[in-house]
Parts: C-alpha cells; structure tokens; sequence
C-alpha cells in the first residue's frame, strides 16, 4: 500500500534531512525544527486517489513526460513553488506515458498539463510552462478562490 511509501525531504529551514509518506493526513513538518516541510512525491495510475484526492491541502498535480523538454524546464519552477507554499500545498508528478488512465481521466492533449485540485476535485487547470513566479501567483490565486 503506498501509504507506507515515503520520499526523503531536505529541510530548507535547519537542513535535516526528513522522511515524508506519500499519503498521509495532515502536512508535514521537519522532526527536528517543526517547520512545515516541502510535500513533493510521484503518483500514478494505481494509488493517485490516496495520494492526491484524499490529501488535506491543495494538490498541484504535474502531468508531464520525460521526453518533453518545456515538462524539464517547469519541473525545477514546480518543486520552488512547492518549498515555498510548504505546509499549504502538495506536489504530485504523474509521467503520464507510465500512466495512460490518468491522462485519459484528465484529458491530457499537451504536456506538461498543471492542476489544482481541492478535496479531489480539479479546481483549476492549464497547459505549458511558466516561470516559478507566474505559477506561485497561479496556485495562490486558484487556492485563494477556492476559499473565498
């Protein structure tokens, strides 16, 4: 079960490095310094449910390729964008070849495909890449509507 799977996460406040699930409830914090932690993992076909639809904070969900070089450029942006919005987003890649329902689900006709989903439910959507600033600004925003 993928809840016992957990990614290793350097703590960008005090360095400790921290293990991290990649379904849990909650958002996690550093052991050490009990800052929230950047929530950055992989999922695909067979457990993108409990790790994406169930989490307890908004999940940017990156539908890429490893062919797609525009997918290798935001990738670096996305992983910024998660550090900084530690502790009130999650990051989920899902490489898309690997996992042809999840691209048929969502409809994927262009890669990289971003989206934010709240409580399992998409909430925003958009295709190709963007400066770290530019996708900050979308998520918060997209967050921000969501709440309001």
């Amino acid at each position: 079960m993928s809840t016992m799977q957990a990614t290793t996460v350097r703590c960008p406040h005090c360095g400790r490095t921290n293990l991290v699930p990649v379904a849990a409830e909650g958002r996690p914090r550093c052991g050490h310094c009990k800052q929230p932690l950047p929530w950055m993992v992989d999922a695909g076909d067979d457990d993108f449910t409990e790790v994406a639809e169930r989490a307890d904070v908004p999940v940017v969900v990156d539908l890429w390729a490893t062919w797609c070089g525009p997918c290798r450029m935001v990738s670096p942006a996305l992983e910024k964008v998660a550090t900084d919005l530690a502790g009130r987003i999650k990051l989920v890649k899902v490489d898309v070849d690997k996992n042809p329902r999840l691209s048929q689900r969502f409809e994927v006709q262009a890669v990289p495909t971003l989206l934010i989903l709240d409580q399992g439910e998409t909430v925003a959507r958009q295709a190709g890449a963007a400066p770290a600033p530019v996708l900050r600004q979308w998520v918060e925003q997209s967050i921000t509507a969501r709440k309001g």
